[in-house]
C-alpha cells in the first residue's frame, strides 16, 4: 500500500522548510512533524512503551517551581532545525498558553524515547544539535526486555559535547540541578 503525499508536502517551498513554517502547515499535516536539517520528518505512531514512559516522566518528574515539564513540543534550534523532544523540562517563564516552540536556553532538559524508527535521530542527530545549541541535559530512554532503560547526559561546557552521567534500570537517581529519583516500573501507570 502507498500513500501519496499530499501536494503542499512536495517539493516543498522555494528555498527549502524553515523552523517558523511549522506553525503554518495545513490542517492536514500530521500532528507531529519535526524540521531536521531543513527536512520535514514525520513522527510515527507510538508504541504502548513510548506512550507509559511518557506518562510515567510527565507524571513522575517533580521539578523545581521554575520549571515545568513539557510533552511533545519543539524547540527552535536554528533556521533549519525544530526537532520534537518527547520530554522537556523548560523554564516556567518561557510556557505560555500560546507557545509552539521554544528557544534552547529555556530548555534545561531534553528527552528522546527511542523507537525502531527514530534510534538513529534519537541516538546521534538530535543528541549532537542539543548540545551544539547548549541545552544542559539529556536523557535517551530505550527498551531493553521489554523494560526502559535510561541513559542520561550532562554538557561539557568546554566542548560543547555530552558526556554520560549514568545508565539507570528500575529507578533512575541523578542530579540535574536538583535531585531526581524516578521508580521506572512502568505498571505504575497502568493502574
Amino acid at each position: 500500500m502507498s500513500t501519496a503525499l499530499p501536494e503542499w508536502f512536495h517539493p516543498g517551498p522555494p528555498g527549502g522548510w524553515t523552523a517558523d513554517m511549522l506553525d503554518h502547515l495545513p490542517p492536514d499535516a500530521p500532528r507531529h512533524v519535526e524540521l531536521i536539517d531543513g527536512s520535514l520528518v514525520m513522527i510515527s505512531p507510538q508504541t504502548g512503551f513510548h506512550m507509559l514512559m511518557l506518562r510515567l516522566l510527565e507524571q513522575s518528574l517533580r521539578p523545581p517551581a521554575e520549571f515545568i515539564v513539557a510533552r511533545e513540543m519543539t524547540v527552535t534550534l536554528g533556521l533549519r532545525q525544530r526537532p520534537e523532544p518527547d520530554i522537556l523540562l523548560v523554564k516556567r517563564s518561557a510556557f505560555t498558553a500560546k507557545v509552539t516552540s521554544f528557544k534552547p536556553e529555556d530548555v534545561h532538559l531534553a528527552v528522546e524515547v527511542v523507537s525502531d524508527e527514530s534510534r538513529e535521530r534519537d541516538r546521534t542527530t538530535k543528541p549532537i544539535k542539543y548540545s551544539d545549541a547548549g541545552i544542559k541535559h539529556f536523557w535517551r530512554v530505550e527498551q531493553e526486555d521489554g523494560l526502559p532503560v535510561v541513559y542520561t547526559f550532562e554538557l561539557e561546557p568546554a566542548v560543547r559535547a555530552y558526556v554520560p552521567t549514568g545508565i539507570h534500570r528500575k529507578r533512575l537517581r541523578t542530579n540535574i540541578g536538583f535531585d531526581v529519583d524516578l521508580d521506572l516500573d512502568l505498571d505504575q501507570v497502568t493502574r
